[in-house]
């Protein structure tokens, strides 16, 4: 049990994939805008890592090793990214419209976030089991949810503040994030 929480404290927390290892920063900048929006983007990347975990350790140790063709894992690794995301975003088209058109580009996009399928090389490298797999993809999901429902709450209240026009839109919200992270750095070293 003890593992399992100093797991979650490391993905959440400590290597936070955003603010810790730098992956995934195109829908965290693109889609934190507003809060709903960067939420309901974290929890549709959240599903995806989770589910992408169970099935790359699926493919990798079932098909890839035993075949002996682990070079392909890259390929493999995105090729199952991909259909996890067209379920995702065919189940969202289908039951939340106006989400899926609040997302937009953003969710075709997670099939190439390297969040994703960081998480997926992560866990073979690291030599996890299926359930550890699965919890670290779950765990760095939420801390991907984590981050970008922060920066989006970050956003909102920048609208409403005086900035100078240079540095309005784009180049706040990196200053803001590289803040962030420079706040999430004080938590190295807690597991």
């Amino acid at each position: 049990m003890l593992k399992i929480l100093l797991l979650m404290v490391s993905c959440i927390i400590t290597n936070n994939f955003i603010f810790s290892r730098f992956l995934g920063c195109c829908p965290f900048l693109g889609v934190s805008n507003k809060v709903e929006t960067a939420t309901s983007m974290g929890i549709a990347v959240t599903f995806v890592m989770t589910l992408a975990s169970l099935f790359t350790y699926m493919v990798y140790n079932w098909l890839l090793v035993p075949l002996k063709i682990t070079f392909m894992q890259t390929i493999a690794f995105i090729l199952v990214i991909a259909a996890l995301v067209q379920f995702v975003e065919m189940f969202l088209k289908k039951y939340s419209p106006s989400l899926y058109s609040a997302l937009g580009i953003y969710l075709p996009l997670i099939t190439t976030n390297c969040a994703v399928l960081g998480v997926a090389t992560l866990n073979v490298s690291s030599d996890y089991n299926l359930l550890f797999s699965v919890l670290n993809g779950c765990f760095s999901g939420v801390g991907f949810l984590l981050a970008i429902t922060l920066m989006a709450v970050v956003r909102e209240r920048l609208e409403s503040s005086k900035i100078p026009e240079c540095m309005k839109g784009f180049p706040i919200s990196l200053v803001t994030a590289g803040l962030m992270a420079m706040a999430f750095m004080g938590f190295s070293g807690l597991a």
